[in-house]
């Protein structure tokens, strides 16, 4: 036993004796395979993956300093959802959602209640399932149909509010957006509010664009609405890019609690909360906005818990990292590390401006994002979609795809900004991306477009 197991160790990894060199990748092998083996066939294929700090499609973030891979690592096996084995832990998680209170300007901010979610995606749901089990207790009350709920929102929302409306049974009314109206802005609202509307969710960082809807001008229209109608409709604030944002860059735009049409906010923490997925948080501008029905009494693990989201256990860790950057940077750092990504996607979307194909829908300068179309009639031979897929053979990942409804028409590509892409790797991708443009002005014809499909950008 012992001899083969020395055998074992000597023989370099994929020609030890008893292993096997290939393996089923969809049956469970009857043999075991040393943890190095292991390892190393999972490592080797995950390499495959492009290059994290080199994709400019998704919003997730892929960098952390070494002092918080070291605390990630330390509490790998922490779940939340046990209060009462991990007391820190819950005493952090409620001090996190105290302190995102506070930076949106709730009234009394330790008086609010929130929590942690697996992401914003379902922080966004339990907003919207606390406005809809709202408005049917109203309507309960007043001896009215709770049948018919319904949604307002942009056509540009991210795809967990389709998902909402889908799940739990809401009509989702769209508004499009035009190149007028770019994003949802209070304009002829009133003709999609009725008395069945739970609420309206707006999206400081619009997914697609990365623009700041104008929630002042939505809770403006609202209370004309009101005035006009009796209908008081509450507004969610998707917030899952610009709370990380606003908050330092722009702290005079009123988008918060400030207003108090705003009854619930939603935020990613993995996005430009600066920590690793998953984690997202919502946070009700007070305790009665989160209808007591929802909030589950669970005995678990030693003791009795509330509990209201949709996931039950989850990792503990990102809770910890959330704490631990707002310790690490405070305001100061947090102003520090998203003005810098500011500058760094102002800085490529006026260069990109300059190119002579191109033509910006918006300039970076709400959240560190911004998009752009090909001027009309510039080529025939190429378009975006083509850009892109010479970008990505370079190792960069910049999607293209079609606005929403009524403008699907329009090709867009858009570039997100997070913290690691430095001033001088911007300028690396912009030397690449004018050598793609060179290298697709000087085709001889329009490149094949069979079976091509539209990228995913719904990070």
């Amino acid at each position: 036993m012992t001899a083969n197991h020395d055998r074992l160790q000597l023989n370099p990894l994929f020609a030890r004796p008893g292993e096997a060199t290939e393996h089923s990748k969809f049956v469970l092998e009857d043999a075991s395979m040393l943890p190095e083996t292991a390892y190393q066939v999972v490592h080797d294929e995950a390499m495959l993956d492009g290059n994290a700090r080199l994709n400019l499609a998704t919003f997730v973030g892929t960098w952390m300093d070494e002092q918080a891979s070291k605390l990630y690592a330390e509490a790998f096996d922490k779940n939340v959802i046990d209060k009462d084995e991990y007391r820190a832990t819950a005493a952090i998680e409620d001090r996190c959602w105290k302190i995102l209170a506070e930076l949106w300007n709730a009234p009394h901010p330790t008086e609010t209640i929130g929590t942690s979610t697996i992401g914003s995606s379902e922080a966004c749901m339990l907003g919207g399932l606390a406005m809809k089990r709202r408005w049917q207790q109203a309507r309960r009350s007043a001896g009215k149909s709770t049948e018919t709920p319904n949604l307002v929102m942009s056509s540009g929302v991210q795809v967990c509010w389709e998902k909402f409306a889908n799940y739990f049974d809401v009509e989702p009314r769209y508004v499009s957006i035009t190149e007028e109206h770019k994003t949802l802005c209070g304009h002829n609202l009133a003709s999609y509010v009725d008395e069945n509307t739970i609420g309206v969710a707006a999206v400081m960082g619009v997914t697609y664009t990365g623009m700041y809807e104008p929630v002042q001008e939505i809770s403006d229209a609202l209370d004309q609405i009101e005035r006009d109608t009796g209908f008081d409709v509450p507004i969610h604030i998707d917030a899952a890019s610009g709370g990380f944002i606003a908050p330092f860059l722009q702290p005079e735009i009123v988008w918060d609690f400030r207003l108090e049409r705003v009854h619930s906010i939603s935020v990613s923490g993995h996005k430009y909360g600066l920590v690793y997925p998953g984690i997202g948080w919502v946070v009700w501008r007070q305790a009665e906005y989160l209808p007591e029905d929802l909030i589950f009494k669970v005995s678990y693990l030693g003791g009795e818990m509330p509990t209201f989201a949709l996931n039950f256990s989850r990792p503990g860790a990102q809770v910890l990292l959330q704490y631990y950057n707002f310790l690490r940077l405070g305001r100061a750092g947090f102003t520090a590390v998203q003005k810098a990504s500011r500058d760094v996607a102002r800085h490529l979307a006026k260069e990109i401006a300059k190119m002579a194909p191109f033509v910006l829908w918006n300039d970076g300068g709400d959240i560190p994002v911004f998009a752009w179309t090909m001027k009309d009639g510039y080529t025939k031979k190429w378009d975006l979609y083509d850009l892109s897929n010479q970008l990505r053979q370079r190792g960069w990942l910049v999607p293209a795809y079609p606005l929403p409804k009524d403008l699907t028409s329009m090709t867009v590509q858009r570039i997100v900004v997070r913290n690691g892409l430095s001033m001088d790797l911007a300028d690396r991708f912009l030397e690449q991306m004018a050598s793609a443009v060179k290298y697709l002005d000087q085709l001889d014809g329009p490149l094949p477009h069979e079976g091509r499909t539209v990228q995913s950008f719904h990070h």
